[in-house]
């Protein structure tokens, strides 16, 4: 028999897919088509084909996830891979031609016994073998040395697909989704992540849904070495807050025109137009040429009209449900040059990494009180990694620091601060948080020299000490001091030798929430059914308040007046049907409006929540149990200091003590443990008489 060739290895494995469905499933026209000389094998993973009437050629199915090959559950459907039984050489169907060469079927059997069964990977009976075949889809701009360091043994995940190369990774992948309860049943029968869709013959992608917007996904889709129109399923919660404060701002104005300057598979676009309809105008922007063709498909996968697109009237018998429900426009063309030309009310940042590069454009033409949201990826340079990335993106000094979360949230606010500064405009910083590998901040944009000096007095050096982590914003000035370590509560530089705190930023000194949109952002969560994202919502509005009294409604009431958010009188849910020009444009009124609002603002100046946040664990007493959480939240209340949990560290706690002041009180209430001394075995407890004058 002739040897088997590299490009047969896919054909082998599509026979076998289908040896393994049972002769029953007709093959389906078009399900596989040569590629750049390759062959594509298609996902289509259910027995039931339906052909409605008028379809165009396109069938309806349910599209799963289709296991790998080298997912099984015995060494006998190993086996079966290939004809042992046959005479003559034959190939491994799991090593390309040039890793394993054909042979006879005793030393075919030996290989796949001891080099992919004997090191598979068990998970609720299925067994994951390594895989040696180029199952990787590189991009084509890569070169010939990258490509070949990439094809390496891996194992393909039976949950979502996703390839690693170590086995001890692909447990602790696994063990992740248990700990989401993610299995494979639940993954592959899930009625919110599988529908029943128009598939087109010949493609190969995944149905999946969120927030009642269905998308298709090409394989890969998580890894954006791999594929063009990168999705992220652990970024729900960034999309939910970016449409939340975008619901916000469609209370004030109507229509806001809206960009996503990065639509990938357009979910984020689509969820804008298909939730908020007619009071949104949704451009969806990408410079990709497959992302833009994945961002229509996805359009009339959920009946949304694409701007500038010929669709076909509504007949008299047909349905209401194919009719377009709303209309975006989709784009192709580069981001900082679609925000140089058009004006947008609504502008959101999303690249794979850093989005200082389009901060520039986006300042350029957003209307007044305008929102830009940011959402940087680049955790490397964030989080105090890579200092010199750090140093060439943001222009800050930074160190690891135990509120290096924070830290990185205000160095990013202070970056969009100078950027809009550059474009004569000021900013107010409406939402900054850091979750996962993401840091998202939204700022609503104030034009005007005036508002653009205001906000850049607000961006100062911080004063770190090394030692017990102390920190202090540098007071405003160009007055050079004598010792700045005055200006530090501790006494750290009296006490150690040598220079013992560093100069960090600058950064972004003011708040970093505004409490009253993030009220009117869970009244739009409730709305439309975001559960899982009002605790968190709830929390950003005690830690605004630096507060433990959760004093908030969740579900509005439409006469809630209006709120005055950085001067600007903004209407909340309460209709005001009569309305002067000047109030529209967001300008003030001149008169006794002006000065009452800049009244509110100066009493609400002090109410600013304290920055960064100390962490329980990290000063704990040696030898003393110190208590719990909550309990201690309420022993800084009793003491007179104000005190709310962060979202940033979960053992972190946002007070306007000072360190001296914080271990006072955690010390005072702390219990002592009693340990076995060398000298009669006695217990000597530690003594705390002292710490009440530190509190006092």
């Amino acid at each position: 028999m002739a040897e088997l060739k590299e490009e047969d290895v896919g054909q082998l494995h599509q026979e076998d897919a289908d040896d393994r469905v049972g002769g029953d499933l007709q093959a389906v026209p078009g399900a596989a088509e040569e590629t750049n000389g390759q062959t594509v094998t298609k996902a289509v993973a259910s027995c039931d084909i339906v052909e409605p009437e008028g379809s165009d050629g396109q069938t309806s199915v349910t599209v799963g996830p289709e296991k790998h090959i080298s997912i099984q559950t015995t060494l006998e459907g190993l086996e079966k891979l290939v004809d042992l039984n046959g005479a003559g050489r034959k190939s491994c169907p799991l090593c390309p031609e040039e890793k394993f060469k054909a042979c006879y079927s005793h030393k075919l059997r030996r290989h796949l016994q001891n080099l992919h069964w004997k090191v598979y990977v068990e998970f609720e009976s299925q067994k994951m073998c390594i895989c040696h075949l180029p199952c990787r889809q590189l991009r084509p701009s890569l070169g010939a040395d990258q490509v070949a360091g990439r094809l390496v043994a891996h194992y393909h995940c039976v949950v979502c697909s996703v390839t690693i190369a170590r086995k001890t990774d692909m447990i602790s992948h696994l063990k992740r989704h248990i700990n989401k309860g993610e299995t494979e049943a639940s993954y592959s029968q899930n009625p919110d992540m599988m529908e029943e869709e128009p598939v087109r013959a010949g493609q190969a992608y995944e149905i999946m849904k969120e927030l009642g917007t269905n998308v298709q996904l090409l394989p890969n889709h998580s890894t954006p070495q791999k594929t063009d129109t990168y999705f992220n399923r652990k970024m729900k919660t960034n999309r939910q807050l970016v449409f939340c404060s975008l619901a916000v701002l469609a209370e004030d104005r109507s229509p806001v025109e809206c960009l996503d300057a990065f639509g990938a598979t357009g979910i984020m676009g689509l969820q804008w137009a298909k939730h908020l309809r007619g009071a949104v105008k949704v451009t969806i922007n990408d410079i990709s040429e497959p992302c833009v063709k994945m961002i229509k498909e996805n359009c009339q996968l959920n009946h949304i009209r694409v701007d500038g697109s010929r669709t076909p009237r509504t007949a008299e018998g047909q349905s209401d449900a194919d009719t377009p429900i709303a209309t975006v426009e989709v784009v192709k063309m580069d981001a900082n040059v679609i925000m140089h030309l058009r004006a947008f009310d609504y502008i959101h940042l999303d690249p794979f990494g850093t989005s200082v590069n389009y901060l520039d454009a986006a300042f350029r033409n957003v209307r007044n009180l305008g929102i830009v949201s940011v959402t940087s990826t680049d955790t490397g340079s964030l989080y105090s990694k890579s200092l010199n990335v750090t140093l060439r993106h943001y222009g800050c000094q930074i160190v690891r620091t135990e509120y290096y979360r924070e830290l990185a949230a205000r160095m990013v606010v202070a970056t969009v601060a100078r950027a809009a500064a550059r474009c004569n405009k000021g900013m107010e910083v409406l939402l900054a948080v850091a979750l996962e590998h993401f840091v998202l901040v939204v700022v609503r944009v104030l034009r005007g020299p005036t508002q653009a000096d205001e906000s850049a007095k607000r961006l100062r050096q911080l004063l770190h000490c090394q030692w017990c982590e102390e920190r202090v914003f540098l007071k405003p000035g160009s007055m050079v001091e004598e010792s700045l370590y005055r200006q530090l509560p501790c006494q750290c530089h009296g006490s150690m030798p040598g220079k013992t705190a560093v100069e960090l930023g600058p950064l972004w000194s003011g708040p970093l929430f505004n409490t009253g949109f993030l009220r009117r952002m869970l009244v739009a969560a409730v709305q439309h059914s975001m559960e899982d994202l009002q605790p968190l919502l709830k929390n950003l509005i005690c830690e605004a308040d630096c507060t433990t009294v959760k004093s908030f409604s969740a579900t509005g009431t439409p006469g809630l007046g209006n709120q005055v958010e950085c001067g600007v009188v903004i209407k909340t849910l309460q209709k005001v049907e009569e309305a002067d020009t000047a109030d529209q444009s967001g300008k003030r009124k001149p008169g006794e409006d002006s000065g009452s609002v800049m009244k509110k603002l100066k009493t609400e100046a002090s109410l600013d929540h304290p920055p960064f946040y100390y962490s329980i664990h990290r000063h704990s007493i040696r030898g003393m149990n110190m208590p719990k959480l909550n309990k201690f939240l309420l022993y800084l209340t009793e003491a007179g200091f104000r005190v709310s949990r962060t979202h940033f560290d979960p053992t972190g706690v946002r007070t306007d003590a000072t360190l001296e002041q914080f271990k006072a009180v955690l010390t005072k209430y702390s219990v002592p443990t009693y340990s076995n001394t060398q000298s009669g075995g006695h217990s000597i407890p530690v003594a705390t008489e002292e710490v009440g004058r530190v509190v006092n």
